[in-house]
């Protein structure tokens, strides 16, 4: 079993650590990335980050993601709430799926509360800030029956 996680993150999420940051928080999408490695690597998995603001390469990433990916963990940002194409790609490469969102959605503008991805994914975590993708790695980790790695000097 390949074990890597293909991290996407969607239109905007680039912008981590200056857009809105009593919305998003503080910290940059670099960061972001680095803690679900740090996390994965807990459990022996790896994380492949793609980010992008054009749809078309989001799903291209997903359907690569069938080669050499277990699974994915995916903030689509703008698109949760528009794309049937990205919740068509999810369904389509089969691979378990959590849905990450910084902000509570659900205390937000009337149009963020609908996900199109929602009904296709494992799980979907809202509102826990950045925290939200390591719960979504360590619920990943769980699915695809990932052990924690013993600690080093353990014996």
């Amino acid at each position: 079993m390949t074990r890597r996680i293909l991290l996407v993150n969607g239109p905007n999420l680039n912008l981590l650590g200056t857009r809105e940051p009593e919305v998003y928080g503080t910290d940059t999408l670099a960061e972001v990335e680095s803690l679900a490695a740090r996390v994965a690597a807990e459990f022996s998995l790896e994380v492949r980050a793609v980010q992008s603001n054009h749809e078309g390469e989001l799903i291209d990433a997903i359907h690569a993601a069938r080669e050499d990916c277990a699974a994915i963990i995916i903030n689509p940002g703008a698109f949760t709430h528009t794309s049937i194409a990205i919740r068509d790609a999810i369904s389509g490469v089969e691979l378990p799926t959590a849905e990450v969102h910084i902000s509570n959605v659900h205390a937000r503008e009337e149009f963020r509360q609908h996900s199109y991805l929602s009904g296709v994914a494992a799980c979907v975590i809202v509102g826990c800030g950045v925290q939200g993708y390591e719960f979504a790695v360590r619920r990943i980790a769980a699915l695809l029956g990932a052990s924690p790695a013993p600690a080093a000097g353990r014996a």
